[in-house]
């Protein structure tokens, strides 16, 4: 399966120009260079920066040259490091992953679609002259399978437009459940050697995200340990979160959860990007902050394992705070060791 070079071992900068208050002082307080040259002496090799589009543009449409001045900062900062760079929409007008962001509509509204396209037209022409280091994502997290076949078409025409002005930048792409791995076969096949396959993991998602407060059947008391059987996994999701893409058919409810879990998702994932000769990344992992640091190293530990086995480049979420950051202090005792895994 072909590799997204350059791009194997990341992490994101989630919290710094997207899912924040857009504000100066936010976003000159969040991220600095210091963290860049940090990243690149934790030994990595890229890292993911997702935008929402209040960052360069106002709700009116009217732009923000402030905003793409940020944009540009990071990307030279990278350049100075000798590290690549993911650009994620996180969020487009009228589209957010996240109900509460109050974005909607953008799916079946052509001026909203025009929008997305104008915008990155213009990310294309500002940036695409960096196609050695940096690489476009075109939208965070697909929500509902409802929306597959219009996220196809908008894509390909998305894809078109930026062709026309940066004709070899790497350009990411993935589905519906959050860019579930489940989703990539109703992918339209690449429209060229330059188009890459983008899910996200955080499965199961009763571990990654015990306790979470935006999940709103989720009791944020609840905590799960890694080391427990399917059976026991299975029940809990089943009471705490309501999901209908987490299966655990074939696996024994008595046996321990393990590696093979992981083996057999990303086994699947391969499939589909191996048969239809795109490369293939993961744009989110982690652990949510509220598992057993011991837990957390553990189940990265299986995780990168195998993605690192079937040749899958990844970024974890996140760098700092957003509930995931793996600069933070809780988890100082693992990070060097974590660091060996990413």
């Amino acid at each position: 399966m072909k590799e997204m070079t350059g791009y194997m071992h990341g992490i994101n900068l989630g919290g710094w120009l997207s899912q924040c208050v857009h504000t100066k002082e936010h976003y000159d307080s969040f991220i600095s260079e210091s963290d860049i040259k940090t990243i690149k002496e934790w030994g990595l090799d890229h890292v993911r920066v997702p935008v929402d589009y209040d960052l360069i543009e106002e709700k009116d449409g009217t732009r923000k040259e402030d905003g793409y001045n940020y944009i540009q900062n990071v990307i030279d900062w990278c350049g100075k490091y000798g590290l690549n760079m993911i650009l994620d929409l996180h969020k487009t007008y009228g589209f957010s992953f996240d109900p509460g962001e109050k974005e909607a509509g953008f799916f079946d509204n052509p001026a909203s679609q025009e929008r997305f396209y104008r915008l990155w037209e213009e990310f294309a022409g500002r940036y695409g002259k960096y196609t050695d280091r940096l690489s476009f994502e075109l939208l965070n997290e697909v929500t509902d399978p409802v929306y597959s076949d219009k996220w196809n078409a908008i894509s390909a025409e998305c894809i078109a437009r930026i062709r026309k002005i940066a004709p070899s930048v790497k350009i990411l792409i993935g589905g519906y459940y959050n860019n579930s791995f489940h989703a990539l076969k109703d992918l339209l096949p690449p429209a060229d050697e330059n188009i890459i396959y983008n899910f996200h993991f955080y499965e199961p998602l009763i571990f990654t995200h015990q306790g979470a407060y935006w999940i709103p059947t989720m009791d944020q008391t609840f905590r799960m340990p890694l080391h427990s059987t399917y059976g026991e996994y299975g029940r809990c999701h089943d009471e705490q979160i309501d999901r209908p893409d987490f299966d655990l058919k074939g696996y024994d409810p008595q046996a321990m959860f393990g590696k093979e879990y992981f083996e057999n998702c990303l086994r699947e994932a391969a499939a589909v990007a191996e048969e239809r000769g795109a490369a293939l990344y993961c744009g989110e992992f982690g652990v949510i902050d509220r598992a057993a640091p011991e837990d957390l190293l553990d189940w990265y530990k299986m995780f990168c394992g195998c993605l690192d086995r079937y040749g899958i480049g990844h970024a974890a979420w996140s760098y700092r705070k957003m509930d995931f950051g793996i600069a933070d202090e809780r988890l100082d005792k693992i990070r060097s060791e974590l660091l060996e895994v990413l």
